[in-house]
């Protein structure tokens, strides 16, 4: 991405990327979504799903849920709140969260690396729906469930631009399906 891309990607004030579709269906197979919790009525992956005016960070989730949260300052509070649905909602399975890999941050200490069952390093940079460019930072996708493993699954997936991934790779050895 050159520098004029990257000044129209962060001066655009938008902070709700749509998810690209292929890299969704990918991570759909894997994980059988059923709830999208921070979306709109036109970019919702999931036929449930929570919108910024029913407030996701206080509205209890469901099911096996789906986060591309806005990418904004608040991003740690979503996180966050990621982490506590699946560890005290009944009723939630797993979130899996698209994020930046921003691996200095204190949320990212805090819930990732102290919580997360899964970290699925994306290779390439992901173009949301929409984007002049694809996104100036890389991204994971985290998954956290309500019993976190005594050591979380690293993994890479080559980001899907139209068709199937890839491939995931397990700490840099075998494929695992998707």
């Amino acid at each position: 991405m050159n520098a004029h891309d990257r000044r129209v990607m962060h001066s655009t004030g938008k902070d709700d990327w749509a998810t690209p579709w292929p890299l969704f269906k990918a991570l759909d197979e894997r994980f059988g979504f059923n709830f999208d919790a921070a979306a709109s009525a036109e970019n919702a992956k999931c036929e449930r799903f929570l919108t910024a005016e029913q407030n996701a960070l206080v509205t209890p989730w469901h099911g096996r849920v789906w986060l591309n949260p806005p990418y904004s300052r608040d991003v740690g509070k979503w996180v966050e709140r990621a982490w506590m649905q699946a560890k005290t909602n009944d009723t939630v399975e797993l979130v899996a969260c698209l994020l930046y890999a921003r691996t200095d941050t204190r949320w990212w200490h805090g819930y990732v690396m102290a919580y997360a069952s899964e970290v699925i390093f994306l290779r390439g940079r992901v173009t949301f729906v929409g984007a002049p460019a694809p996104s100036p930072a890389p991204s994971a996708v985290v998954v956290f469930r309500r019993h976190v493993p005594v050591r979380p699954l690293f993994a890479s997936m080559q980001v899907p631009l139209g068709g199937r991934p890839v491939g995931m790779e397990r700490d840099g050895q075998e494929k695992l399906p998707l």
